[in-house]
């Protein structure tokens, strides 16, 4: 057993085109360590939805220019057998160890493939590579980034033609095409071939973000911007510009592309202490409310001040919030949202006589809804202008934040006076999540089970009308990996992370509120009842 690890290594060795992971390879190799070879050689990493992320480093379990050049040999083998021969693929990077070169690498096997490559000009939002994939009438596109991940990640996500992120079968179809790449000698690469993109794809996304606003709406309210070391300044600042809005005050420590992230423990907005740098710029300049990018500017983080100091709104907020503007505005088609964000958005909806829809998690599943005008996800994920962008884009969601948040300011009022509004209307709807994070994958493994074999009859005095598997599939959702519990007056889902080693619970109550008196009581009600379900819930689930 131990003979054949390191016989792979070899091969894998003699193979790998970078010097820098072959030095790292060769001292494993040297040094017979057994443990990280096992660990590296376990398998390969996986192509899914998510298309690829992993650790950097040598070998097949790891991100690197070997296991991307496959990827990539798989998703042109994928396209020309679609007959997709000759079109167009168009390569996005953010600014990550390594992520020129894995978008340089793509481009070559495209064209080595056969099929024309096109890489942006600079590490740029993920929603510009969505864009431009519609803009220029590309067949696919690929965008290097592992978002929000840790610095020591990178990813691999892939678009067809119509924009959005790939779905089941295409991920299984792709995935087989590069299960059936033998060798890297294989895969032709050309060392030229291929177009680096001009500005030209960046100003015609930024002149649609212009779209996305009210004509002459108010636009008064002041920012405080940080880009969470990531790849949306440049973009949101001209965006806010051509708006019109008074220039954000930018978080200088984090301004500037870092794929170390030295500030942040996690460069995602919501993790704890990742928006501290914001909050303490807030309170020397006093804006109007904090908006924050995570590092490749597909999701926008909103933060508001809350009596003396400031907090973050959850995603579900947000998603309120922009709904309940754009229904003011009188937009026509329809709403959708993910099973794990919250049901107010059924509720807005529906008072406007609009269509809602609920998708499976992820934006490859919201950005397909028919007719779909606006969609939204609780991981501060937006989808404001399906017509530009069938993906979630944090450009175009903080404009449109701060489109509202300037009317609201005209009035004399605030994002939270709204909230406060909508919670009248319709209900308090709060939310929370219960997240565990895990080295061991089997943790959630036996978390799942423990709930299947054992399913908690209630949870917080509450009984559990509905139980719901979702592994066989709904009448409106294809099957996935998760757990559905409806309870009177709240609603819990569970399900592992698809892109982290986390286990996921997202909960949900909804605490009737007749008037505005009623609201500080119906907080502490919610409250209460989201810290008992949490309990409960980690009993119930052994974690």
């Amino acid at each position: 057993m131990h003979d054949d690890l390191i016989a792979r290594a070899k091969t894998w060795l003699t193979e790998d085109p970078d010097p820098e992971t072959r030095d790292e390879l060769s001292k494993l190799i040297e040094a017979g360590d057994v443990t990280e070879l096992t660990d590296r050689f376990s398998g390969t990493l996986q192509f899914g939805t998510a298309g690829l992320r992993g650790e950097l480093g040598a070998g097949p379990m790891r991100m690197n220019r070997s296991v991307v050049i496959r990827a990539a040999a798989g998703l042109a083998a994928y396209l020309n057998a679609k007959g997709q021969r000759g079109g167009l693929v168009v390569i996005g990077y953010d600014a990550r160890h390594k992520s020129a070169d894995f978008a340089r690498d793509t481009a070559a096997v495209m064209t080595g493939a056969g099929l024309r490559a096109a890489v942006l000009p600079h590490p740029l939002p993920t929603p510009v590579l969505a864009y431009a994939i519609r803009h220029l009438g590309a067949v696919a596109g690929v965008e290097v980034t592992a978002s929000h991940n840790p610095p020591r990640d990178n990813g691999y996500k892939v678009y067809l033609g119509d924009g959005s992120q790939i779905v089941p079968p295409a991920d299984a179809e792709i995935a087989a095409e590069i299960d059936a790449i033998a060798s890297l000698n294989d895969v032709p690469r050309p060392d030229s071939g291929w177009e680096t993109l001009d500005e030209s794809v960046l100003e015609a996304y930024l002149a649609r973000t212009d779209a996305v606003l009210a004509r002459r709406s108010a636009r008064t309210a002041r920012t405080v911007y940080t880009a969470m070391h990531g790849v949306g300044k440049d973009t949101l600042l001209a965006a806010f510009a051509r708006a019109g809005f008074p220039e954000p005050v930018v978080v200088a420590e984090q301004a500037e592309p870092d794929p170390d992230f030295p500030t942040v423990a996690f460069p995602n907005p919501e993790e704890p202490g990742a928006m501290d740098l914001a909050f303490a710029q807030a309170r020397a300049t006093d804006p109007d409310l904090i908006i924050a990018n995570d590092p490749d500017a597909d999701r926008c983080a909103v933060a508001v001040k809350d009596g003396a100091d400031w907090r973050m709104l959850r995603g579900d907020e947000v998603g309120a919030l922009l709904a309940a503007h754009l229904v003011a505005r009188g937009a026509r088609g329809t709403f959708a949202e993910s099973i794990v964000s919250s049901s107010l958005l059924g509720r807005i909806a529906e008072k406007a006589g609009l269509p809602y829809e609920e998708t499976l998690t992820g934006f490859k599943w919201i950005a397909r809804v028919e007719g779909l005008r606006y969609g939204y996800e609780e991981a501060l994920g937006y989808c404001v202008d399906p017509g530009g962008v069938r993906d979630k884009d944090g450009i175009t969601a903080a404009l449109l934040i701060t489109e509202l948040a300037s009317e609201l300011k005209e009035q004399g009022r605030t994002l939270l006076d709204l909230l406060d509004d909508l919670a009248v209307e319709h209900g308090l709807h709060a939310t929370d999540q219960l997240s565990v994070r895990v080295e061991d994958l089997s943790v959630i493994a036996r978390a799942m089970e423990q709930l299947r074999e054992q399913p908690p009859t209630e949870l917080a005095g509450l009984a559990i009308t509905k139980a719901e598997d979702l592994t066989q599939g709904t009448e409106e959702l294809p099957p996935t990996d998760g757990l559905r519990y409806t309870l009177d007056g709240a609603r819990v889902i569970v399900r592992p992370s698809g892109t982290e080693p986390k286990l996921k619970c997202y909960l949900e109550v909804v605490v009737p509120v007749a008037t505005r008196a009623d609201l500080p009581a119906a907080h502490a009600t919610a409250a209460d009842l989201l810290a008992a379900i949490k309990r409960d819930l980690s009993a119930a689930a052994g974690i």
